[in-house]
């Protein structure tokens, strides 16, 4: 316990003297993977810790971006107001549509959370007056206090620390251990009195808020937000900085995010082909390292030990 407190005060000092590089790429990377890390996080809470495979987790990044560029750009709410409103309305959304998803389980419960998925990237798609449709909603209000690449990076560092903190006591807690009961054994949870349908209901809304909380992030940081953020990849994307980092670990869909981003942003810069090279890191992972980097990590460290 004291290895990983020193371990993530020393990952925190790094990232505050990020800025310090002088590297304004650097700021725009290390901002983009920690907002994009959270997404992850949240995403890990259904998957590791819950056992529930959505491939509609991007919808609530996207309500929460959109919501964040209406509120502060259409009505002209202040920030302080339209930051958490937005992310009060993607966790009414994710309460409501969890309250559908969970009454079904395994590939129905999959296969509702993408049709409802693909239901909020047609309302983007072509609520054209509200959202801007295929050209993407642009030139989003940002307060001036955030209206620079480092202070914005200093504030999205301390949203996504209090965030993941907030997720570190859930899934320690006593809710969080009975979530994993439910994703072991649903039959032997049920028998013993747990409500499971009860229990994926929150986490499937907690997800989602957290998301909301990453896609509004998004939007200031872009000031700007396009439909595509909606749509079943960017669920793909997620998903996949989870496999790749370990959804057996807290930190795991972390790591995951920051591998991903930063080699999808290296590799881009050489060829057109990145897909195809995603493709085949996951293939290596899955085959190679089926517990992620984070689990392959831990293995080692154990080895030495020993």
């Amino acid at each position: 316990m004291n290895k990983s407190i020193t371990g993530t005060a020393l990952l925190v000092l790094l990232l505050a003297l990020v800025p310090l590089a002088g590297s304004r790429y650097l700021i725009y990377l290390v901002t983009e993977i920690q907002i994009f890390a959270l997404f992850a996080l949240s995403f890990n809470l259904l998957l590791g810790y819950g056992g529930l495979i959505s491939f509609g987790h991007a919808a609530w990044f996207s309500i929460g971006a959109y919501a964040s560029a209406i509120l502060l750009t259409t009505l002209g709410w202040p920030f302080l107001l339209a930051f958490p409103a937005a992310v009060a309305v993607t966790a009414l959304a994710a309460a409501l549509i969890g309250y559908f998803c969970v009454k079904l389980t395994e590939i129905y419960f999959s296969m509702l959370t993408l049709a409802f998925g693909q239901l909020v990237w047609a309302i983007a798609f072509k609520w054209v007056s509200v959202t801007g449709g295929d050209t993407g909603f642009i030139g989003v209000a940002v307060p001036e206090f955030l209206d620079s690449p480092v202070r914005f990076f200093y504030f999205s560092l301390c949203v996504v620390l209090l965030c993941a903190t907030v997720l570190w006591v859930i899934v320690r807690s006593a809710y969080g251990m009975t979530l994993v009961a439910t994703r072991e054994n649903r039959n032997r949870a049920e028998f013993i009195g747990v409500n499971v349908r009860r229990v994926q209901l929150v986490a499937f809304t907690l997800a989602g808020t957290f998301a909301g909380v990453a896609g509004a992030l998004f939007t200031v940081f872009n000031h700007s937000v396009f439909v595509e953020t909606a749509w079943w990849s960017t669920s793909a994307e997620v998903m996949i900085m989870s496999i790749l980092g370990g959804v057996g670990s807290f930190v795991g869909p972390v790591i995951g995010a920051a591998v991903l981003i930063f080699l999808d942003r290296t590799v881009t810069e050489y060829t057109q082909y990145w897909p195809s090279v995603m493709g085949v890191i996951l293939l290596a992972v899955l085959f190679f390292m089926p517990t992620g980097i984070a689990g392959f990590l831990n293995r080692r460290r154990g080895g030495t030990r020993r």
